[in-house]
């Protein structure tokens, strides 16, 4: 362990006090600080395909060139690790694998559109600056938003419950524990500890079936069978152009979780990345990442506020680390065993953690609206958020489809209630008078979107 001395000398060097880089570390700590990485963001990145039907591998490898990706458009600059984001499960829970009829491509469709806006964002914030591009999505709109996005998922993480509550309750109980209770890196990696837990409590008690894991290969190609190249020739328009509609306004929420990690990114690092290299090169990078991923056949992708804890923890910002860890991920996607092994994993197991992680979903939605003090004595911000829930879970809950089902033309379409309530909350920001909204005003405002289960100090 450094003395107090050495990592002055450390920080002397660098500009920054108390900074790691590579040169000090050498190649043996580097190994180890990138697996570290790679665990932290492991947990919550693989749960994504194992909840939605996506491919394990698939996601694995995106997420590792994402991150490569992203840190070539960022200038090497900014510690980030790009793993699958919560916000879209939404989405490929409206279009699901159903064992009869395959829509995951679809969903991928609406995620990559979706990405889209943040290339439209960032030529934006570059061309007028952050705070007038900003006032159009003000935590009033993006905090109800992130609120429903939880509240939507709740059915299915009992659903899943339900096939074993004691498996369920394992899985809580530990994310519960290193979460509150945990010391060093099991504060960091609480989800990725309530699963493997309950995994091996269910393998004990012989609730896991581990064919398919004997049988797989060590070494294979990452699955691509729900990329959008199986579109191609043979895509439905109506559900084309039901997917966009209905994910596009899911990105309303994640850019703005995009802003808040970066922001807690530069809090930690103690660098304003926001300014250099640039908030428009970060959200072009996400966004770019997200489409690249997307067009394969893996989860969106979105900055890790699990890897921001890490870097707290280690006090080692050296880009290099993150970047290790993108490349130990992209190794491990092509091993299809592993990939059967996450498969394995009890459906109970997945309960257990996605009650929390919904749950903390919805709570990070509430904070949002908090932190950033957003008056609810005026009768325009009131409106908007009451609208903004009412449709989202009334329209899930309420509809028969869970949707609202219209046809223009020959083309049917689908409109989620998340959909509805995001589009009906911007349009309304927009034209209401009283419009107060001023970004970067309150700080801990900025860092309060972050889907983040563990905590970084």
């Amino acid at each position: 362990m450094a003395t107090k001395k050495e990592k002055s000398q450390v920080g002397a060097a660098l500009g920054t006090e108390g900074i790691y880089d590579a040169r000090t570390l050498g190649t043996g700590k580097m190994l180890v600080l990138g697996f570290q990485h790679m665990f932290a963001m492991f947990g919550a990145t693989v749960l994504v395909p194992v909840l939605t039907g996506l491919s394990v591998s698939t996601t694995l490898l995106f997420a590792g060139i994402g991150t490569l990706l992203f840190h070539l458009l960022t200038k090497g600059k900014v510690p980030v690790f790009l793993g699958s984001s919560f916000a879209f499960l939404a989405a490929y829970f409206a279009f699901p694998n159903d064992g009869v009829t395959n829509l995951l491509p679809y969903a991928c469709f609406g995620v990559a559109c979706s990405s889209i806006l943040y290339l439209i964002l960032a030529g934006l914030i570059k061309s007028f600056g952050v705070k007038r591009v900003m006032r159009f999505f003000p935590p009033v709109v993006t905090g109800p938003i992130i609120i429903c996005i939880g509240l939507c998922f709740c059915g299915s993480a009992l659903q899943n419950c339900n096939d074993n509550w004691w498996l369920a309750l394992v899985a809580l109980a530990v994310i519960i524990v290193f979460n509150i209770w945990g010391k060093g890196m099991s504060k960091i990696i609480p989800v990725l500890l309530g699963v493997v837990v309950s995994y091996v409590v269910a393998a004990v008690t012989g609730n896991v079936d581990f064919t398919a894991v004997k049988e797989a290969a060590w070494v294979g190609l990452p699955s691509m069978e729900n990329s959008l190249f199986t579109l191609f020739g043979d895509a439905d328009p109506s559900l084309l152009i039901a997917a966009a509609i209905t994910i596009v306004p899911i990105a309303l929420a994640t850019m703005t979780e995009h802003i808040g990690d970066i922001c807690a990114i530069s809090s930690t690092c103690g660098r304003n990345y926001l300014e250099e290299p640039g908030l428009h090169r970060t959200l072009l990078g996400d966004g770019l990442a997200t489409l690249l991923a997307s067009l394969f056949g893996a989860p969106a992708n979105t900055t890790y506020g699990e890897n921001t804890g890490v870097l707290n923890l280690t006090k080692v910002y050296d880009p290099r680390v993150i970047r290790l860890a993108a490349i130990i991920a992209v190794i491990l996607s092509f091993c299809p065993k592993f990939s059967e092994l996450v498969h394995a994993m009890p459906v109970a197991t997945l309960g257990g953690v996605s009650i929390i992680l919904y749950g903390m979903i919805s709570a990070v939605g509430v904070r949002n609206v908090v932190e950033n003090q957003v008056d609810f004595t005026k009768s325009r911000n009131l409106i908007i958020a009451a609208l903004i829930l009412v449709l989202s879970v009334g329209i899930k809950y309420g509809l028969e489809a869970g949707a609202i089902v219209f046809t223009i033309g020959e083309v049917t379409i689908s409109l989620s209630g998340l959909a509805t309530g995001a589009l009906v909350g911007v349009i309304l920001n927009a034209i209401l008078p009283g419009k107060d909204y001023e970004f970067g005003k309150h700080e801990d405002g900025m860092k309060s979107v972050n889907f983040q289960v563990g905590r970084r100090d």
